[in-house]
């Protein structure tokens, strides 16, 4: 049904990269136009990207495209936090209950070049660098695209996947035209990259398997490994104020700031002056759009309609969500247009905001709450809760994390378990102290069973 026909990507990031493969796979031909140069042949701009962390809900997306095994040798492991404390102390949290749950960091760049290889390798998709898009002509009913030589192209605005990020010129379009509507909120909290690189062995210089983070109440530092050795780190500060980016001035009190409160960093990151001047400031903030579609021409796809902010690493997981769930659309509605993006757009709609809900939740939890004793207590809970009710209790955190249940549901249930975590763990000091007759009467009341069919395999 599907051979021969055209699809038009805007944008070759991860998610027009993903979603090209899907596409080519039904036997489609995919046209995908990118604003800026092939990365493949040009180097990327240091200091614009957080470094990725690849969890269950990418990983199926990339099973499903088939392009997962060749991923696979990019990943490195994450099996929990790694907690800088300020007093010089460290301490390992495991991310979930079970051995297997763990998190992947892996390259932003390496990734997209190995999609574009893939989606190219397919013999359907076909990738114009250097064609920015300028807007939308809705009366007309076209895409128009600028190439580099300042020629303009137009495009039948006829199932057309606007994958052109968080300032998608598209999505500006449709709002300026009453088609969507649009809210972006902002933090004022921005963030920087620095470089851990190996050590002169080639080797990593704190540990490999973690997440390490140096959680310090309004702001916080962390790391991601490489899969070369070196660490990617992350400053997260407000951007006005004490301790705020617009404080560190000059070299002497970027010096005194990381000596304060990062001191155990100092010898690891030789180019901190040089890389802290020249690498930009990063904006947090989230994306709220409805509609997610134009009719049956159009539809956005990941950050273009729903960005968010990084601290549950979901940002590049949620978008490749988007392409899972839009190619099983097309597959229930037998590639009826109309309905495959009525339904996209309202299923995606409530899950995209419960996420971005939670992942503003996660940046407290990261920077402020993992220092603290109640905390790790009713993490503690959590985790016995599941162990003696898995049908019924899951950690938020995992359900997000190493599950496939929808973002929406999650929510709930995350905010019924919060409070029955929190009554349980009223007066006692261990987990093991936990009333747990009073804890199955709670679960059962309050929560219905997991569905299965949302379960990791």
């Amino acid at each position: 049904m599907s051979k021969h026909k055209k699809i038009n990507i805007i944008g070759a990031g991860l998610a027009g990269s993903l979603l090209s493969i899907l596409f080519a796979k039904r036997g489609y031909k995919v046209h995908v136009y990118e604003r800026a140069a092939d990365m493949r042949l040009d180097e990327v701009d240091a200091g614009r990207s957080i470094n990725l962390a690849l969890a269950h809900r990418g990983i199926r997306a990339l099973q499903k495209a088939e392009v997962f095994e060749r991923i696979k040798p990019m990943m490195v492991p994450m099996a929990g936090r790694q907690l800088h404390n300020e007093d010089g102390s460290q301490q390992f949290q495991a991310y979930g209950n079970k051995r297997h749950e763990v998190i992947y960091s892996l390259s932003r760049s390496g990734l997209n070049k190995e999609l574009m290889n893939a989606a190219e390798e397919t013999g359907l998709v076909t990738f114009y660098f250097s064609h920015a898009c300028m807007g939308v002509d809705t009366k007309r009913n076209k895409i128009l695209i600028s190439n580099s030589a300042n020629e303009t192209i137009e495009l039948d605005a006829e199932h057309v996947f606007a994958c052109d990020g968080a300032g998608s010129k598209i999505r500006r379009d449709l709002v300026a035209q009453d088609i969507l509507s649009n809210r972006d909120e902002l933090l004022d909290h921005a963030y920087k990259e620095l470089t851990i690189p190996a050590d002169d062995h080639g080797e990593y210089q704190m540990i490999r398997e973690a997440l390490h983070i140096w959680p310090r109440g309004q702001y916080m530092l962390i790391a991601l490994p490489n899969d070369d050795g070196s660490f990617t780190l992350t400053l997260f500060m407000p951007k006005h104020g004490e301790n705020g980016f617009n404080e560190l001035t000059s070299e002497e009190k970027i010096s005194n700031f990381f000596k304060a409160h990062f001191p155990d960093t100092l010898e690891l990151i030789p180019n901190l002056l040089q890389e802290f001047k020249e690498n930009p400031e990063g904006i947090l903030g989230t994306v709220y759009t409805n509609p997610l579609h134009w009719q049956d021409k159009l539809l956005l796809v990941g950050d273009s309609s729903h960005a968010i902010v990084p601290f549950h690493g979901q940002g590049m997981n949620s978008s490749f969500e988007d392409c899972l769930v839009l190619d099983e659309l097309l597959e229930k509605h037998t590639e009826n247009w109309t309905q495959v993006f009525q339904q996209f757009s309202i299923q995606r709609k409530r899950d995209v905001d419960a996420i971005a809900e939670m992942a503003l939740e996660n940046y407290i939890t990261m920077r402020d709450s993992v220092r603290h004793a109640d905390f790790h207590l009713r993490k503690d809970v959590a985790w016995e809760l599941e162990t003696r009710f898995p049908e019924y209790f899951i950690p938020r955190y995992s359900m997000v994390m190493f599950h496939h249940i929808p973002y929406a549901l999650v929510f709930r249930r995350g905010n019924i378990q919060a409070d029955i975590v929190a009554e349980l763990s009223e007066n006692i000091k261990e987990a093991y102290e936990c009333d747990f007759v009073k804890a199955e009467s709670l679960i059962k009341e309050r929560l219905e069973k997991v569905d299965s069919k949302h379960l990791a395999s």
